[in-house]
């Protein structure tokens, strides 16, 4: 009777581990390129090892997160300065070690794990042609607010999600004490703010430090010499109940965090960005020469 009894929990237990390991895995993934680009190469990855995959890649921030939380998408890339200021309200000045650490801890009381944070650190940026902070004698952004406080006016543009952040514009103009004449402030998608520096229609634009736009199309991109910006580690973020069922994808994500930092993100963003590529190939590409296929 007991030998019987053990055997029916080991097969009740071998169907639902089964279940778990063949449901479906949504992976998510924000709206620009390098999020686009990282939830490509995470659907690649799962699906070449056995896992089905459904995957969401063009969402906004906010939408993203509350997705996950409320079990609509499973995993995608997020950044840790985001999760601490964003996402949990966190304002103090945080090591990068102390960023990742108080994130796990408050978000795994919402049933989110974060693995290993890659050494890509994407933070926000203010950028300007070099030639232009060159005349202007700009370096930093302490530079650049004792140029608006002397009067020379900048156009800026910032991304709509840049302006409203806690992170934000805002409190980046408090700590630096300076204000841009809301006329001068043009909102734009995030990914034209590149184009509209290039192309002269701005004097500054609102940057991620790790695009492959910035150093192709000749831009500074500003000393953040207060240290407002936190650090923004790309990192793997996975429902807990997701990775109970399905260990082996901490591994699989976890060995794909490694093989990323500044540069060969930045390389994979120019890639697409500037090199026209698609997103699909370039992904595929990078798994295999990382002998992750």
């Amino acid at each position: 009777m007991l030998a019987s009894l053990v055997i029916s929990l080991s097969l009740i237990c071998g169907v639902i581990g089964s279940a778990s390991a063949n449901s479906t895995i949504v992976v998510g993934g924000k709206k620009f390129t390098e999020q686009q680009l990282v939830a490509e190469m995470t659907a690649q990855l799962l699906r070449a090892n056995g896992y089905k995959v459904d995957k969401r890649a063009d969402l906004g921030s906010s939408v993203l997160r509350a997705a996950q939380e409320n079990g609509q998408v499973d995993v995608y890339w997020e950044y840790t300065g985001t999760s601490l200021i964003t996402y949990n309200k966190i304002t103090d000045k945080l090591s990068a070690e102390e960023t990742y650490k108080k994130i796990s801890e408050l978000d795994a009381q919402k049933g989110i794990t974060w693995l290993n944070p890659s050494k890509a650190n994407n933070t926000y940026a203010l950028a300007m042609r070099k030639v232009d902070a060159e005349k202007d004698g700009v370096v930093s952004i302490s530079d650049l607010a004792k140029n608006i406080e002397a009067g020379k006016t900048y156009k800026f543009a910032s991304n709509a999600e840049f302006f409203s952040r806690p992170d934000g514009l805002r409190p980046l103009q408090e700590e630096y004490g300076f204000e841009f004449e809301r006329k001068n402030i043009v909102r734009m998608d995030g990914g034209l703010t590149y184009q509209a520096l290039r192309d002269g229609q701005v004097d500054l634009a609102l940057v991620l430090s790790t695009d492959g736009r910035i150093p192709a199309f000749g831009f500074l991109v500003l000393r953040d010499d207060k240290g407002f910006f936190p650090g923004y580690a790309l990192t793997p973020v996975i429902r807990t109940e997701v990775l109970e069922g399905n260990p082996r994808v901490a591994e699989l994500l976890n060995g794909l965090a490694s093989k990323l930092d500044d540069e060969v993100i930045a390389g994979l963003n120019s890639r697409v960005d500037v090199g026209r590529e698609a997103i699909e190939g370039v992904s595929k590409a990078f798994l295999q020469q990382s002998g992750l296929l």
